[in-house]
């Protein structure tokens, strides 16, 4: 469990967090409402990012399928991916958009992981797979909280025995740890489960270029 904490004092109330939150919700609860697994199953091939073949480019620009790549990201399987994601994106996007403002944050978000469901669409081995979930936007989202906080900590629960100790610890050391086991089960595959890993990896990596490319914006910002 990672837990933010900051040091300096918080800015005002920003929306892009909370409204990324609710468009998750949205999307599990209109899933929800489907007709049974087969129409949720329908769902996820109409509107997830679907892993190609041989024709997948071609594929990508019919009937709309590039615009899968985004709306991938508002669909989850089951509530316990949905909560995962939205802790995670509260636990990186708030920071994160303190430092951004809540339109970068947003690009961050919706690029990186539309990105991230590309690569992991054209890596997966096997084809015609619906790749769902916020994780790929969110790893851009981590990318970027470790570019623009490069010295922050987090505050790391660590169960010892009949006990959860607290303690601090580096962000870049536990992000780091994290960004090579996402790595190392991108080769490893399916024997941990149906994880798009490689979308984990690339969202990582094109969200630290992109808060790069932002970071003096950032700058200016905060002597505002």
């Amino acid at each position: 469990m990672f837990v933010d904490l900051p040091s300096r004092k918080r800015s005002g109330l920003h929306w892009a967090t909370p409204l990324l939150a609710a468009a998750f919700c949205a999307g599990y609860l209109w899933l929800w409402f489907l007709p049974g697994g087969a129409g949720r199953n329908a769902a996820f091939l109409r509107w997830g990012a679907v892993s190609g073949g041989t024709d997948y480019w071609r594929d990508l620009w019919h009937d709309g399928r590039i615009f899968t790549l985004v709306s991938a990201l508002f669909l989850h399987a089951n509530l316990w991916h949905l909560l995962g994601n939205i802790l995670f994106l509260l636990i990186f996007g708030v920071p994160a958009e303190r430092a951004l403002g809540p339109w970068r944050l947003l690009g961050v978000f919706l690029i990186g992981g539309a990105l991230a469901n590309l690569a992991a669409a054209l890596l997966m081995g096997a084809p015609g797979r619906a790749i769902i979930g916020a994780s790929g936007g969110i790893s851009a989202l981590l990318g970027a909280y470790l570019v623009l906080f490069p010295k922050a900590r987090l505050g790391v629960v660590v169960p010892l025995g009949l006990w959860l100790e607290f303690v601090r610890a580096p962000a870049a050391l536990l992000i780091g740890l994290w960004a090579v086991l996402q790595l190392i089960f991108s080769f490893v595959g399916p024997s941990f489960g149906a994880v798009a890993w490689w979308a984990h990896l690339a969202g990582f990596l094109i969200g630290a270029v992109m808060a790069l490319f932002f970071r003096p914006g950032v700058a200016r910002r905060r002597r505002h």
